[in-house]
């Protein structure tokens, strides 16, 4: 019996097509506040077949984090500050969430033209 994560090597196609997963698909799983999820699943499926889709899917998995963290902390400033943080949090929030969305999208072009691609301000916890 075979598991996803086993088998032969993808080939250069698939390999970018699931390079551009790892990062777009962050978009759909975010929309359920758990946006690791999706670059989490394409490295623990792909990451024995595939170098360049487990470089892109772990970039995206550690982009994914520090956002996560990011937001944390955010919201322990808005607590610890009694909701005056907010008046500091709420615009960089927009700017970060906009950001994100736009190196989200180069990560993505990039992966398609079968570029290694590196996320700024981005806690490398996975390896």
């Amino acid at each position: 019996m075979s598991y996803p994560g086993e088998g032969a090597p993808l080939s250069p196609s698939e390999e970018r097509t699931w390079g551009m997963v790892a990062h777009i698909g962050v978009l759909v799983a975010a929309w359920f506040a758990m946006g690791f999820l999706c670059p989490l699943v394409v490295w623990l499926l792909y990451r024995s077949r595939s170098e360049f889709v487990r470089r892109h899917a772990v970039e995206s998995l550690n982009f994914q984090l520090s956002l996560l963290i990011y937001a944390v902390v955010a919201g322990l400033l808005i607590v610890i500050t009694f909701g005056l943080g907010v008046i500091v949090v709420l615009p960089l929030a927009a700017i970060g969430a906009i950001a994100a969305l736009v190196l989200i999208i180069l990560a993505t072009v990039a992966a398609s033209n079968g570029r290694d691609y590196r996320y700024p301000l981005t806690l490398r916890m996975v390896k």
